[in-house]
């Protein structure tokens, strides 16, 4: 038996994978390696877990070279990018079904605000992408002195009157 802890992050993953794939159908994009010769925008696969102090996310990315692909932190968005090309055309020889994927990709997942980018870590191996993103800390309330010389503070506890 297996549990599994949902996370808004994994959901958020899963809808924006989701989101991708139907925008690539309805705009008639093929999903890579149709035959056809061209190549094509496709989603890699990524697994998002999440521990006590980070998220990590796990892309698949076989035959892809390391110097091949671009991890990018924009405004909490992260960002994995690259392209797969088709290695071998075989002239001459009939294909009668090309199921791996090639062509551009790129990849987006919002991060929690406050990640910074240093200290974000990324490897490859095997032909996993493995992304560990820190947790942000939690913003905690403050008091605020009044006043320049004294150590006096107001604690609001009231309420607002409609």
């Amino acid at each position: 038996m297996t549990i599994v802890r949902l996370s808004p992050w994994g959901q958020l993953a899963t809808l924006q994978s989701d989101m991708a794939r139907f925008v690539n159908q309805a705009l008639g994009s093929s999903e890579g390696g149709n035959g056809s010769g061209q190549a094509s925008t496709w989603l890699p696969p990524v697994d998002v877990a999440e521990t006590a102090s980070e998220l990590v996310l796990a892309f698949d990315l076989p035959g892809i070279a390391e110097e091949d692909i671009a991890v990018e932190l924009d405004d909490n968005v992260l960002t994995i990018s690259g392209q797969r090309e088709r290695k071998h055309e075989a002239e001459g020889e009939s294909f009668y079904r090309y199921e791996r994927r090639f062509g551009a990709f790129s990849r987006s997942v919002s991060l929690p605000s406050g990640v910074s980018e240093a200290d974000i870590a990324a490897s490859y191996e095997n032909g996993v992408l493995e992304v560990s993103v820190p947790k942000p800390q939690e913003p905690k309330p403050r008091r605020i002195p009044i006043g320049t010389g004294s150590a006096r503070a107001i604690e609001g506890k009231g309420r607002r009157k409609s």
